[in-house]
């Protein structure tokens, strides 16, 4: 969690530190984008023929190598390429990760589930605290674009190092966040390559023992349906956290200071639901908790675009909306342990139709924003995802029980 929020809060930092300004370094999430749909792939195919702990050490070593490294990228080609090789060894661990969980405990496995993906929230809310409090920022973002966009400043530090392609960053506070993420990363990493030793002793009787495969009647039709579930989920999540801060100062009228405190609020909620989720997953089935979220996610989209011009209503949809979108991800991955045997590559698919939805959906939106800037288009989209999601689960149930 902590790796992949630490981009936002730090990008004005990296773009100063390239001689860039913020808007043409936009291809880094593009970049970062493409190797995490890589890394699904690839992590998919491994993940089913090489031993899971030695694979997530590697993709975490790999991972603590780009977060050393990526500061002191002077270039913007050098940056763009470092993020995408830090995108790929992400997705190999996000798909491990998930197929771990399947793998120790199959369709027992919610509570750990749950914990899981609480983590990577826990992390993503912790990231910019670490960036801009702990280490705190030499330079405000403001005065990273002035001087971006000044031509006499790129020049001049051009001419200090021309021919550089890497070198230490001049923020030394952009340095040591980025080399604290690493050192953590890379402990957690030398944790995984001791389990791989502890149970390689074991593999061959573990092997042997196997577990009790099950294979729904329909089982490509389900990780289709999957696929398009969370696509539209995923996209909805990352939709509503990127665009409400713009949404709630352009359309509501609100401060920035009131938008930003909206914006915490929906992660904030997330993080929150996601750690409750845990006790929850304990007596509540994944299935009855995807219908609670879906629930959630369609009254509170609902109230969104009848009173979008609300304050109040705007700042309580939020946060039940933060709280219903929770749960769905690790919810949905253990409700299909439950009817059929997920392997590492039909892990990766729908884990890339999630990505898919992250890059897709946004884009679309900014399209139609422009188009129609008088409406919250916004609001509309995530209330037709929550729509969509919500008759798609039904339709997955009855496909998944028909063979029992």
């Amino acid at each position: 969690g902590m790796t992949v929020a630490i981009l936002g809060p730090t990008f004005p930092d990296l773009a100063q530190n390239v001689n860039r300004n913020i808007s043409s370094l936009s291809e880094i999430f593009v970049g970062r984008a493409l190797g995490y749909l890589c890394g699904s792939v690839a992590g998919g195919v491994l993940f089913d023929c090489m031993n899971h702990f030695l694979l997530l050490g590697m993709s975490m070593l790999a991972t603590t190598i780009g977060l050393y490294l990526i500061p002191f990228c002077k270039t913007a080609a050098l940056l763009i390429a470092m993020m995408s090789v830090f995108g790929v060894s992400f997705g190999a661990l996000d798909t491990g990760a998930n197929v771990l969980i399947l793998a120790l405990w199959g369709d027992k496995g919610a509570p750990h589930m749950q914990a899981l993906h609480f983590s990577f929230a826990l992390g993503a809310f912790l990231a910019p605290l670490l960036a801009k409090l702990a280490w705190g920022t030499t330079a405000s973002t403001q005065n990273h674009t002035e001087s971006d966009l000044d031509p006499l400043m790129l020049n001049r530090s051009s001419e200090a190092s021309p021919d550089s392609l890497f070198a230490v960053p001049e923020d030394m506070n952009l340095l040591w966040t980025y080399t604290s993420i690493g050192t953590y990363v890379l402990v957690v990493s030398v944790f995984l390559f001791g389990l791989f030793c502890k149970k390689r002793s074991r593999q061959k009787k573990s092997a042997a023992s196997g577990q009790r495969v099950r294979r729904a009647k329909y089982h490509r039709a389900l990780l289709c349906l999957l696929f398009i579930f969370f696509f539209f989920y995923v996209g909805a999540e990352v939709t509503y956290g990127s665009y409400v801060f713009s949404f709630a100062t352009t359309h509501v009228g609100m401060k920035e200071s009131e938008a930003a405190g909206l914006n915490s609020i929906f992660w904030g909620t997330f993080a929150a639901c996601r750690g409750l989720a845990i006790f929850f997953a304990t007596f509540l089935q994944p299935g009855t908790m995807i219908v609670l979220s879906n629930v959630g996610s369609l009254v509170s989209s609902l109230f969104l675009v009848l009173f979008d011009k609300s304050p109040l209503c705007l700042w309580i949809s939020t946060s039940v909306y933060g709280a219903s979108l929770a749960t769905t991800f690790p919810s949905g991955v253990s409700w299909i342990e439950q009817y059929t045997t997920l392997t590492g590559k039909s892990t990766a698919f729908f884990v890339i139709g999630g990505t898919l939805g992250e890059m897709a959906i946004p884009a679309v939106i900014g399209i139609l924003q422009g188009l129609y800037p008088g409406l919250p288009v916004v609001l509309y989209v995530c209330f037709a995802s929550a729509i969509f999601t919500g008759v798609l689960f039904p339709v997955m149930y009855k496909l998944a029980t028909l063979s029992l």
